[in-house]
């Protein structure tokens, strides 16, 4: 590609990952001993809300909250579908009825990080900017129309060049759309840089899915985190 045109290619890409870094997009993150790399929106909701203290194949979890900031609004929105207010109610109430614990509170996404590398079976959420190292960033797999479906083959997508050499990440969010058999008929992109979602996109439709009595459509949340 010509430098006169990969110039305006790299501006635009460039001012898509600033909105992007502003925008309050969030990822989840795991300890280095959490087996899955992937887990259900569902599975995640019950985990932060104290309904299960373990995953599906019985790894013990223990969540951790940030105080404040977008990446939790953001967060609390996509997953828990509460506010900090009623949020903090809710555990309030769980630790005054004796059936639950307030999860561990940090400041800073920094800190989270830090504690979520360093802490046993330990998942947090920061913001999509924040460099992740020594921690898994988890796939976020949402339920399928008609119940849960399993994905049995999963192909990485690739991160495009342009963007790694500019350190450019995120997070993007796929509609797919599996048939009975399990095959993957189609992918939308929702939400995410567009270079990106092409890639993921092209990844996903190599999945294969577990079969089901009919065709579902199952939201898939993919990060791409740029490495030195």
């Amino acid at each position: 590609m010509k430098l006169r045109t990969l110039l305006p290619l790299v501006a635009t890409v460039v001012m898509f990952g600033l909105v992007r870094a502003h925008a309050g997009d969030v990822k989840v993150i795991a300890n280095s001993s959490v087996r899955p790399d992937s887990i259900t929106a569902a599975e995640l909701r019950s985990l932060f809300l104290g309904e299960k203290r373990s995953l599906n194949d019985g790894s013990h979890i223990e969540p951790v909250l940030a105080k404040r900031g977008t990446a939790h609004e953001a967060f609390l929105k996509r997953y828990l579908g509460k506010s900090d207010d009623a949020l903090q109610t809710y555990y309030r109430t769980l630790v005054f009825t004796g059936t639950g614990l307030m999860p561990k509170v940090l400041s800073s996404d920094v800190e989270i990080v830090t504690y979520v590398a360093q802490t046993k079976g330990a998942i947090g959420y920061v913001d999509v900017s924040t460099p992740a190292e020594g921690v898994k960033v988890l796939t976020i797999l949402q339920n399928g129309s008609k119940g849960e479906r399993r994905l049995l083959t999963r192909v990485e997508p690739e991160y495009p060049e342009t963007l790694l050499k500019l350190r450019i990440g995120g997070t993007v969010r796929l509609e797919v759309t599996v048939s009975a058999k399990g095959a993957v008929e189609s992918v939308t992109v929702l939400g995410g840089n567009p270079i990106l979602g092409e890639a993921a996109a092209k990844a996903a439709k190599q999945w294969v899915y577990s079969p089901w009595p009919t065709q579902t459509h199952i939201e898939v949340a993919i990060p791409f985190e740029p490495h030195p």
